[in-house]
């Protein structure tokens, strides 16, 4: 599935309530003018891609039909569409606790708790790690996406750990910059299943989306150079080893999706708690033989643990970490008095 076709699948809110129903007839035939380009040309507020969204749905029909965006116009048809509201152009500040971990004036750094998304997915949703920041912060650095208030980078949902916020542009555009030239050094720490054989290596294995869950992200093997697989390397090393289990330390070299997480499965040792790539959940009772059987964390085990770059507008070098959160300490707590190696 390409990016577009992503989007379209999207659906856009149409309640009764909230819409205004027009009615437009065509007058005479348009030759070669498509259905989704001519609503553009009506209903400026409306982009291309949201119009192409509202007829995927069924929301924009001709002659009381669905039909396709590529539909050309007769003389005599009838369009009915629902129009929705306009969608709101700022994040809307939300008391939600955040733990920062470093501040000044032109940057902060926080340790991201699990379950929360960055940011909104359209402009109607709460509850994200932008909602959280907008509150907390006076001021923000703008971006490209105004429902991205000061997010530079980004961390899956249930991977915790260290990120960085721009309060001001020149902070986020030089930071981006050494994102983009991969000058940023960034170091996860992961518990994994099983044993790893090898102390360190490193994985250089292009990641694509997987062909059948589009959810999910692989390793794909390439055909040739216009492969929508894209390059992926992590360097690895054993931090700490247990019976069964391993701390490991992940630099990742380059930013693919779920690159980590599709990694370490690709070797065989999936991130405790990540069961969308194959791994499971782990509880007391199943380390220690004693205790309950709930599990110790619902997600992966995968934690941003330290980030070293240069400052963006002082251009000192800065290393800053951020500590396991509780469910992750009782963890490896378990592992160390039970598992020992």
């Amino acid at each position: 599935m390409s990016h577009e076709e992503d989007i379209l699948d999207r659906p856009i809110p149409v309640h009764e309530s909230e819409t205004r129903r027009v009615r437009i007839r065509i007058r005479r035939k348009l030759p070669g003018r498509r259905l989704d380009k001519y609503l553009c040309g009506r209903f400026r507020r409306l982009s291309r891609t949201a119009i192409q969204r509202l007829i995927k749905q069924g929301a924009i029909t001709v002659n009381g039909i669905a039909t396709k965006a590529s539909y050309e116009m007769a003389g005599g048809d009838i369009i009915e569409l629902l129009v929705p509201p306009p969608e709101p152009h700022e994040v809307v500040p939300e008391n939600i606790p955040i733990d920062v971990i470093y501040e000044d004036e032109h940057i902060l750094a926080i340790n991201k708790q699990p379950g929360i998304i960055c940011h909104p997915a359209r402009g109607t949703q709460t509850g994200t790690l932008a909602n959280a920041l907008v509150h907390y912060a006076g001021q923000l650095s703008h971006g490209t996406d105004p429902f991205r208030p000061g997010i530079v980078h980004r961390l899956d949902k249930n991977t915790t750990g260290v990120m960085l916020v721009a309060k001001t542009d020149e902070a986020h555009w030089r930071l981006a910059l050494q994102f983009e030239r991969r000058t940023i050094a960034k170091t996860y720490l992961a518990i994994v299943e099983g044993e790893p054989e090898l102390d360190s290596d490193e994985i250089d294995s292009p990641i694509g989306v997987h062909p059948v869950v589009r959810e999910r992200f692989a390793v794909m093997v390439r055909q040739s150079k216009i492969d929508i697989a894209k390059d992926a390397c992590t360097r690895y090393e054993v931090a700490e080893r247990f019976r069964g289990y391993a701390l490991m330390k992940l630099s990742p070299k380059t930013g693919r999706t779920h690159q980590l997480r599709v990694h370490m499965s690709f070797i065989g040792h999936p991130i405790v708690g990540d069961t969308m790539y194959g791994g499971h959940h782990v509880s007391e009772r199943g380390l220690t033989g004693e205790g309950t059987d709930a599990p110790i964390i619902t997600h992966q085990a995968l934690h941003a643990w330290r980030i070293e770059f240069r400052h963006p507008i002082h251009e000192s070098p800065l290393s800053i970490e951020a500590p396991f959160h509780s469910r992750l300490v009782r963890l490896m707590q378990l592992l160390r008095s039970s598992r020992s190696v």
